[in-house]
């Protein structure tokens, strides 16, 4: 066995914005030296996809990446690293199925199926709002339709989201392991998290407004003592975060992909099945997450030994474009048939939870998006949002009929 720090290993810069736009350049001359394996500046990116789908159910070797980014950032000791090391994706076994208990029966596929009546309707509300105009950033329009699901499933107003927005967006920021961001993601947590400790508060002291929802369900768990205080704003916390930017992000993509296929626009009007395949097929072409994962301990794997304390960004775009994975695999086609599965929402102990919720609500918004918005083309320049962390368009600017 050979440590990966004696590899002559390719270098993927990651950081750079042309990487951001069009990676796929560089991740092929990587591959020409390493199949699956390269260096950036704060660990090794794993870009293939058999190695990446091995490495993942490694959950005996591996734990999420989170601490190792709160030492990138110096933050040890801040409030933003306690969440980091407390919520649910840092915990593992017993704990982690304890708080993933908590909200998993909010994200079965039997779930995701009975709130599409109010992803219809919430999408629809914001089509009767931005349809008119003709012309807007998809981006800035997506951006409110997942996480007002969300809201409607935890039970709570969604008005104050857009006060949020800049928050959220920063604290995401976090992820792309830029140590000039320090100060002002730490701030954006700050807000978020005060945020959600008066939201607790409120309804404690209030109780639930006509039907209890998600958020109501978990004040109950806390007061049973199936979790802490402080667990249950980890919760909330961690859900309204990722409730607002990967399904937007992903919507944003395939409407981004859309426009260069108008047959497929028009068939995504006409048929809600076709817009499943659509969302299947742009989760593997240009899924938008790449996580982080920490090596426990020394361990070996297919002839490479990975010393205790490695970080690993597991870059699930990438790996989807693997041609050892896919035939053609930048070829966009919905009615690709293949014995592998994507990897968009990741696999072993913390794959995805709100895998379910997120496919429904982006295929019900593509099929009523497409009916409303006819013959869009784009309308400007775009702009990419950094590759690690929750990548995808910061902007998208469309006009139509």
């Amino acid at each position: 066995m050979q440590l990966i720090t004696e590899i002559a290993l390719p270098h993927l810069p990651v950081d750079d914005p042309r990487f951001h736009s069009d990676p796929m350049p560089f991740v092929e001359a990587a591959r020409s030296q390493h199949p699956w394996l390269a260096r950036f500046n704060s660990g090794y990116v794993v870009h293939g996809y058999q190695a990446l789908k091995d490495l993942a159910f490694m959950d005996d070797k591996l734990e999420m990446g989170l601490s190792s980014v709160v030492d990138f950032y110096r933050a040890q000791g801040t409030p933003w690293a306690r969440f980091m090391l407390e919520m649910m994706q840092s915990k593992t076994g017993d704990e982690h199925r304890r708080l993933r208990g908590c909200v998993a029966k909010a994200f079965t596929p039997r779930f995701a199926n009975q709130v599409r009546p109010l992803m219809r309707q919430v999408i629809s509300e914001l089509l009767d709002e931005w349809a008119p105009r003709r012309e807007f950033d998809f981006a800035d329009f997506a951006a409110f339709f997942p996480v007002t699901v969300l809201c409607g499933i935890l039970g709570v107003s969604a008005k104050p989201i857009p006060g949020l927005r800049s928050a959220i967006e920063n604290y995401m920021s976090l992820f792309t392991l830029d140590a000039a961001l320090r100060s002002k993601c730490l701030a954006a947590y700050d807000e978020l998290f005060a945020f959600v400790d008066a939201l607790v508060k409120e309804r404690e002291q209030t109780g639930a407004a006509g039907e209890s929802g998600l958020l109501d369900t978990l004040i109950e768990t806390n007061k049973a003592g199936g979790i802490d205080d402080m667990e249950l704003r980890f919760l909330i916390l961690d859900l309204l975060i990722a409730g607002y930017d990967t399904s937007k992000n992903m919507l944003t993509l395939t409407v981004h992909m859309l426009l260069q296929y108008p047959e497929y626009w028009v068939r995504c009007a006409d048929d809600v099945e076709f817009c499943g395949k659509v969302v299947d097929e742009m989760l593997r072409h240009s899924g938008i997450a790449t996580t982080f994962r920490s090596v426990k301990a020394e361990f070996d794997y297919a002839g490479h030994r990975f010393p205790k304390d490695t970080l690993l960004a597991f870059a699930t775009p990438l790996a989807d474009r693997d041609p050892a994975a896919y035939s053609e695999p930048m070829k966009f086609d919905p009615d690709r048939v293949s014995t592998n599965r994507h990897l968009a929402f990741g696999r072993g102990e913390h794959i995805c939870l709100g895998q379910h919720l997120a496919r429904a609500q982006l295929q019900e918004g593509l099929h009523l998006i497409a009916q409303r918005i006819r013959n869009p083309t784009l309308a400007g320049a775009v702009a990419w949002r950094p590759f690690l962390g929750a990548w995808g368009l910061r902007t998208l600017p469309i006009r139509f009929d």
